[in-house]
């Protein structure tokens, strides 16, 4: 997975490479980035880096989470650890497979409004995201249980401020997203049941920048980065009995054991070129 900071100096880097249509835009008549537009986007999605994210409990299911699930013995059931990624097996030796970075493709609709060399404007956009965060824990038993997500769809709604000294917009956006994150669970404990609230719907926020460079009177062409964050903290695992015993670490403190993932949040780091027809 790219670090945060790779990223960001990748957009900076393809950025300044995007001024080389200005050469071609000067022979454009109209170089104002004035009225309303539609358009898209395709581009690589990446999450920040997560590696110390776990899978926590409450044993007692009294709404606090930190508990930790205990044998009878007293022991801690969850002492193999956890990992960053999916289970490849039941035993913590074999490893996780690492986050799943992929493409996202978004459409989008927008106006601005310019006056001399500064641009004020407002965008919508929606589309998915192809990534996907997952975090696994390791039990004694030996089990695996794995908690993964990925965006559904999204939504945003953002404002951008610019500069352009002819042919070429320099700008800056940031506003509001909603998505429908698709959680799901799995697990090699065949004993205990498990049962979970499915998909779960996250209001963030979204901020970065970008260049978009006419290629015709009606026609634009850029490069944007875009930092989102979601809160997904509502995503729960209720553990019951199923066909386990009443010794089962999962039953001890109080019949059952609810667990969420660690991290509340969901954020992503995307590099998208654009494309923008203009009126």
């Amino acid at each position: 997975m790219m670090s945060p900071t790779k990223y960001v100096f990748s957009a900076a880097t393809m950025l300044t490479a995007i001024v080389a249509f200005p050469a071609q835009a000067q022979e454009v008549e109209n170089k104002e980035f004035d009225g309303f537009y539609v358009g898209g986007s395709f581009g690589l999605g990446a999450q920040s880096n997560d590696r110390n994210e776990t899978i926590v409990f409450d044993s007692n299911r009294d709404g606090f989470y930190g508990d930790t699930v205990q044998t009878v013995s007293g022991a801690d059931a969850f002492s193999p650890g956890f990992c960053n990624g999916a289970a490849k097996s039941s035993a913590p030796a074999a490893g996780c497979s690492n986050d799943k970075d992929d493409i996202d493709y978004y459409i989008r609709a927008g106006a601005d409004k310019q006056y001399g060399n500064f641009v004020v404007g407002f965008l919508v956009d929606g589309g998915r995201s192809e990534s996907r965060d997952s975090v696994t824990a390791f039990s004694t038993t030996p089990a695996s249980y794995t908690f993964s997500r990925e965006i559904d769809y999204a939504i945003g709604a953002r404002g951008r401020v610019g500069y352009t000294p002819g042919g070429v917009l320099f700008y800056a956006t940031g506003g509001v997203s909603y998505a429908k994150i698709d959680n799901s669970f799995t697990t090699t404990n065949g004993a205990n049941s498990f049962t979970d609230n499915g998909k779960t719907e996250s209001w963030g926020w979204s901020a970065g920048g970008g260049a978009e460079a006419k290629v015709t009177n009606n026609v634009t062409m850029g490069l944007e980065y875009l930092y989102t964050k979601y809160t997904d903290d509502d995503y729960v695992v209720n553990v019951g009995p199923g066909t386990a015993g009443a010794t089962n670490p999962f039953l001890l403190a109080s019949g059952g054991t609810d667990m969420k993932r660690s991290d509340p949040n969901f954020d992503q780091h995307s590099i998208r070129l654009t494309a923008a027809l203009r009126f």
